[in-house]
């Protein structure tokens, strides 16, 4: 089983910056891509970024420019660096792990964290 525990929420102004960290643990040969994704109250839950094993990143058109997405692949670890934070930018964020590979045989999984809470006040 892997676990994915994200920390670094909390409560910012809008203009102000916060970092998020995604922590993945347990047996895990190998992970595709981690994403960290965000759902607002109301709202469906929606793609923030995505970087690959390979370093390669995908940004959603709302933060491109704000947020870098990270990732420490000797720690199965992810970041995302937000800046600028707006307060449309309040959610959960949610991390995701991709085709996550327990042994190198092993069928490819997807994992999610728990959330952390983001809110940016105006």
């Amino acid at each position: 089983q892997v676990h994915l525990v994200e920390s670094g929420g909390g409560l910012v102004q809008a203009g102000g910056s916060l970092r998020l960290s995604c922590a993945a643990s347990g047996r895990i040969f190998s992970i595709n891509a981690m994403g960290w994704y965000r759902q607002a109250p109301g709202k469906q839950r929606e793609l923030v970024a995505t970087i690959f094993k390979n370093g390669d990143t995908n940004y959603a058109d709302s933060v491109r420019g704000r947020f870098t997405i990270s990732r420490d692949n000797a720690k199965n670890t992810a970041y995302v660096q937000m800046n600028s934070l707006k307060p449309e930018d309040t959610a959960v964020y949610y991390c995701k792990a991709e085709n996550v590979r327990e042994r190198s045989w092993s069928y490819p999984d997807d994992y999610w964290g728990q959330g952390t809470q983001v809110t940016v006040s105006s």
